[in-house]
């Protein structure tokens, strides 16, 4: 084994379902004010992840109140309680960064629920084509 691997080994943390670029995910996140710590729940869309070991980061993305807000967070933080997967998402990329020219109503095409299991209508995927490039296919 390496020295750095096993330098790193301890600190790594093991409790995170598998998850991918697409996927919509809970991150929740302790934040401490004074002496109290709480809970809070970031919830959007995977549009990154990258390196490996403890300097794996990943960025989830969402909408908040009609503006998009991205945030990276270090994978094996201890700031970070859980990540909770919401639905899978299916994607070519790896890389999402054209989520950040979409509105939010086209985000949600093509993607399946994990709570139901069910597929969106053959009518939602089609009202919202969109390509990588962020233009609609229609065009």
């Amino acid at each position: 084994m390496d020295l750095i691997k096993s330098v790193e080994s301890p600190h790594l943390k093991k409790l995170f379902s598998d998850f991918r670029p697409g996927d919509t995910v809970k991150v929740h996140v302790r934040v401490i004010e004074g002496e109290k710590e709480r809970s809070q729940i970031f919830q959007g869309i995977v549009t990154s992840r990258r390196g490996a070991g403890l300097s794996e980061t990943f960025a989830v993305r969402k909408m908040s109140m009609g503006v998009g807000v991205e945030r990276i967070f270090p994978m094996h933080s201890s700031s970070i309680a859980r990540i909770e997967l919401v639905r899978r998402g299916r994607v070519r990329r790896a890389k999402l960064f054209y989520l950040r020219g979409q509105k939010s109503d086209r985000l949600e095409a093509g993607r399946e629920s994990l709570v139901t299991g069910e597929q969106p209508s053959k009518q939602q995927v089609d009202e919202v084509p969109v390509t990588p490039s962020g233009e609609d296919a229609t065009e």
